[in-house]
């Protein structure tokens, strides 16, 4: 009798290989370990071969299971070939998108919402993360496209913004200029402390947040001052007078080879950005 490989079997054999791990790979097909390691199991199982061994925390691949990566390989990308194929434009996911916090709550619902409109049949998932944990993700293959931020210059930017102070003037005149900031890491946050740092301002941390929304109330209550791009924040005053900032690049990565669904995603994520 013939054994026929499920494919959802091979993609997880192949995510484990390409992340290292069994945690991030179910990140990245979206089941739990748990269930990652019985597809695995049961992958052995119908092969007849054990396809890691574990040293440690760290699995490697037996001579069967670098054999079966090959093939693997070849046969989900015949698969998503077809699938493409036979779609003619008609998008299934999952279709992966990861935003920094200013762009989720500017651009999220609105391209989301008409990719949704275009595309009803799509699968989103969209996470909101630092710019270098989201670059991380789209490298191990967990995301198909990354909206962040990076120094001016970047390849990959589409739009260079300036960032300005935001806040109450009147903070300024503290001897010691209170900061609402958010949590490390944080471009923003590394920006203001080096630009006081160099003119010798003194500072402390009067906010610290994980979430832009409480740093926008503790700016908007006066707790503390802030720097932001000229794009976020604009019901907020600027503030003149204090040391001057770098501009930033709004950049957008995409996955090699993510397919019509990521193409069409980037496109109106772009488009977005651009008319910000």
């Amino acid at each position: 009798m013939a054994v026929n490989l499920p494919t959802n079997m091979l993609r997880s054999f192949v995510a484990i290989v390409d992340t290292g791990s069994m945690l991030n790979a179910s990140e990245q097909v979206f089941v739990t370990q748990s269930a990652l390691s019985l597809q695995i199991k049961r992958l052995e199982e119908l092969i007849q071969q054990p396809l890691f061994t574990r040293e440690g925390r760290r699995l490697s691949l037996t001579a069967a299971g670098d054999l079966m990566l090959g093939y693997a390989r070849r046969v989900l990308a015949i698969h998503d070939e077809a699938i493409n194929a036979m779609s003619a434009g008609q998008f299934s996911g999952p279709v992966r998108i990861g935003m920094v916090q200013d762009f989720a709550d500017l651009l999220l619902t609105g391209i989301l919402a008409r990719f949704a409109e275009l595309h009803p049949d799509a699968q989103i998932f969209a996470r909101v993360a630092g710019t270098a944990e989201l670059q991380e993700m789209l490298e191990r293959g967990q995301l198909d496209v990354v909206i962040g931020y990076a120094a001016p210059g970047d390849t990959h930017a589409i739009r260079v913004a300036e960032t300005q102070w935001l806040g109450d003037e009147t903070l300024t005149a503290r001897e010691s200029l209170p900061l609402a900031v958010l949590e490390k890491p944080c471009r923003f946050r590394e920006a203001a402390i080096a630009a006081l740092d160099a003119q010798g301002r003194p500072w402390r941390i009067a906010v610290e947040t994980p979430n832009l929304t409480t740093l926008r109330a503790a700016v908007t209550a006066g707790l503390g001052v802030t720097c932001r791009t000229d794009i976020f924040l604009r019901d907020l005053p600027t503030i003149s007078g204090l040391p001057p900032l770098p501009a930033v690049s709004c950049i957008l990565l995409a996955r090699d080879q993510g397919g019509e669904a990521v193409t069409h995603l980037v496109d109106l994520a772009r488009e977005s950005i651009q008319q910000l």
